[in-house]
């Protein structure tokens, strides 16, 4: 195994998957979704960083093309369960997550089954932009937690009738409700329209990788 800095950053990657989940286990919210929004980032980078080092310093390897997908699948799928396990299990969430959970699943045993022809299923442009995309959309509603959560201590000890008048404009908004339910709505919107995009392009690439797949799969290969 040859431990340069891009396979090292892509273990970083790897590690830093199931941190994101610890996050709620150890901190109370909203830290909890700050930190694993900002860990969530981070790592994210490393997923573009670690592809151009290794490229540009020639230092690809064997370790770096096992670990990355690995990686990459870790961090998407913890991720989704924990924002499903915070949310209100809307089916409009929980669908498009379902859709990439699976996917991801089926072409991992896909990889697995092929064994040394493993390699016909190389990634495709689309799939880099499949997994961009789950990143983003998995950042953007990470993000409506933090919002969500400094809405609900801003209004704490107000009554319905008080956050009504504020958010009207008959009352003061001196805690910022409406720029942060404006946060939370939006951060919603845009993450789970982002999601629904990269569910689209996950079953795309996946259906793509099952065409490929199909004459190794055939009796007697």
């Amino acid at each position: 195994m040859k431990w340069n800095l891009p396979n090292i950053l892509t273990l970083l990657r790897l590690v830093a998957a199931p941190g994101v989940a610890l996050m709620f286990l150890y901190f109370t919210r909203p830290y909890a979704d700050w930190f694993a929004l900002i860990l969530f980032v981070l790592a994210s980078v490393t997923d573009w960083l670690d592809g151009y080092l290794a490229r540009a310093w020639k230092q690809e390897t064997k370790l770096g093309a096992m670990l990355d997908p690995i990686a990459d699948k870790a961090m998407v799928v913890i991720a989704l369960m924990v924002i499903i396990g915070f949310s209100s299990w809307s089916p409009w969430l929980v669908l498009p997550a379902t859709v990439i959970l699976f996917r991801e699943v089926f072409v991992s045993g896909l990889r697995e089954y092929l064994g040394d022809v493993a390699g016909t299923l190389k990634v495709t442009a689309l799939a880099k932009w499949k997994t961009t995309m789950q990143m983003v959309a998995i950042a953007v509603l990470f993000s409506q937690g933090v919002f969500e959560h400094y809405l609900g201590m801003s209004v704490f000890g107000m009554d319905q009738d008080m956050i009504g008048a504020i958010l009207n404009g008959d009352e003061e908004d001196l805690f910022g409700l409406n720029w942060k339910l404006a946060g939370m709505e939006w951060s919603g919107r845009v993450g789970l329209w982002l999601l629904w995009i990269a569910a689209t392009l996950t079953a795309v690439t996946g259906y793509d990788y099952l065409m490929k797949a199909l004459p190794h799969l055939r009796e007697g290969r």
